[in-house]
C-alpha cells in the first residue's frame, strides 16, 4: 500500500498539487487520470521520490518516503519497479541485458541466478527466445513488454507505470493492460498507472483518481465511471467527438 497524505507541491508561486490525500491499494490497479497539466506527472515523481513535496508525506506501508536517508531510500527503490512511457531501453544492450540491468545494479546474485530470473520474466511477458535481440529489432509493443519484464525482475512490491499505452495501437494496448493487471494481482503488487487511455480506465481501473488543476476532482472504480455525476469526469471521458456521439445515443 502507498498512502499520499496532503501532498502539496509548488514551483515558485505556482502550486501544482493542492493537497492530495489518497490510498493506492495493494494488489490493485490504481489509475491516475486527468487532462494535461492536471498534475499527474508531478504526483508520480513525488511518489517515486524524484521530487520532494512542498508539504505532506508519502508512506510506503510503514515507511515515510520523505524522511528516509540515502541507505534506506536505496533499499526502498530495490522494491520499486518502473515502466517508463517510452520504455527507456538501452539501444546498445540486448533484450536480455536490458532486463538483467537492475539485477546487475542492485543484487549480488550469480550470473546463473540472474539468467534464470531474466528467462522467467521473458516467459511471463511472452517473449521467450528474444534474449539476443536488440530493441531496434522488435516492435513497439514488444519493447513495452521488455520494459515490463525489466520492471518486475527485482520482484517489486510497488510498480509505477507512466502512460504504458503511449504510441501503441488499440489491440496492443489491451494486451499491455491485461499483462500489467495480471502481474499486479498474481504478485500482489501495489501498482500506480498514469494514463489518458479510457480503455485502461474502463477495463482495469480498480481504483481511479481524477486530478484537475492539482485537486482531486473525483475518485472511484471502473464500475462507477460511466454513471458518475461529475462534470470533470464526464468532460474527461467524452472529450472526443466519437465518444460524445456514443453518449448522445445512450441518452
Amino acid at each position: 500500500m502507498i498512502r499520499a497524505e496532503h501532498i502539496i507541491k509548488s514551483f515558485g508561486d505556482v502550486t501544482v498539487l493542492k493537497g492530495i490525500d489518497f490510498v493506492f491499494e495493494q494488489g490493485k490497479n490504481n489509475l491516475v487520470i486527468g487532462k494535461s497539466g492536471a498534475g499527474k506527472t508531478v504526483l508520480l515523481k513525488i511518489l517515486v521520490g524524484l521530487l520532494q513535496p512542498t508539504n505532506g508525506h508519502v508512506w510506503f506501508d510503514d515507511l515515510d518516503l520523505c524522511t528516509l536517508g540515502k541507505k534506506e531510500l536505496r533499499q526502498l527503490r530495490m522494491r520499486i519497479g518502473m515502466l517508463f512511457q517510452g520504455s527507456a531501453l538501452f539501444d546498445s544492450m540486448t533484450v536480455e541485458e536490458n532486463i538483467r540491468f537492475p539485477l546487475d545494479m542492485f543484487t549480488s546474485k550469480t550470473r546463473k541466478e540472474k539468467d534464470m530470473r531474466v528467462d522467467y520474466c521473458l516467459e511471463r511477458v511472452d517473449l521467450v527466445g528474444s534474449n539476443r535481440k536488440y530493441p531496434s529489432e522488435v516492435s513497439g509493443g514488444m519493447q513495452k513488454r521488455v520494459g515490463i519484464a525489466r520492471s518486475i525482475v527485482l520482484e517489486p512490491d510497488y510498480l509505477f507505470c507512466d502512460e504504458p499505452n503511449s504510441g501503441l495501437d488499440p489491440k496492443t494496448s489491451i494486451v499491455i493492460d491485461e499483462l500489467i493487471s495480471d502481474i499486479t494481482k498474481e504478485q500482489n503488487i501495489t501498482t500506480v498507472i498514469n494514463t489518458h487511455d479510457m480503455n485502461s480506465v474502463l477495463e482495469i481501473g480498480d481504483n481511479i483518481l481524477l486530478l484537475n488543476l492539482g485537486n482531486i476532482a473525483w475518485s472511484g472504480s471502473k464500475d462507477e465511471v460511466l454513471d458518475a455525476d461529475n462534470e470533470y469526469l464526464q468532460d474527461f471521458i467524452f472529450a472526443s467527438p466519437f465518444l460524445k456521439k456514443i453518449k448522445e445515443r445512450m441518452n
